[in-house]
């Protein structure tokens, strides 16, 4: 058996753009989590032509979110931290989901086979890949849809 990303691929998933704010952003993943039944950790962002420009997850959000001046959490342990969290996420809801989005996006093709998928994912410390198809977003590829694959394989 041979199977490829178009196997495993979801080809029903929501897109944000660029220009939404991340108070808008955070709804639709709200939103995506209720409607697929999972958790969405992460959406891919298009233009206005649906062309793929970015991917914001939910690890974007939270470097948006954590202290500037601090360069690791850890030394946070003696800060008075109360209130931090409010107001960071007040400040956050107004930026928009260009300014923090991931650009630098690793796609594959609906022909990718499952081995390749794996090595891009542990290599590259992805949980989902677009799948492209002449250009246009035919799909994406969960980490979680993967394991399923796998797991079925080891099992049956």
């Amino acid at each position: 058996m041979s199977l490829t990303a178009r196997d495993v691929m979801d080809d029903c998933f929501q897109t944000l753009r660029p220009e939404m704010s991340i108070a808008e952003a955070v709804r639709i993943f709200q939103r995506a989590g209720r409607v697929s039944g999972q958790k969405v950790f992460g959406i891919m962002v298009t233009d206005a032509s649906r062309a793929l420009v970015g991917m914001l997850s939910i690890y974007d959000i939270f470097l948006l979110l954590g202290p500037k001046h601090i360069r690791s959490w850890g030394e946070m342990e003696d800060l008075d931290v109360s209130g931090l969290l409010e107001a960071a996420c007040r400040r956050a809801q107004a930026i928009l989901v260009g300014d923090i989005m991931t650009t630098e996006v690793i796609s594959i093709t609906p022909e990718t086979h499952l081995l390749l998928i794996i090595d891009i994912m542990i290599k590259k410390h992805v949980r989902r890949l677009p799948v492209l198809e002449g250009g246009k977003i035919a799909g994406i590829v969960y980490i979680s849809r993967v394991f399923e694959h796998i797991l079925a394989m080891l099992t049956g």
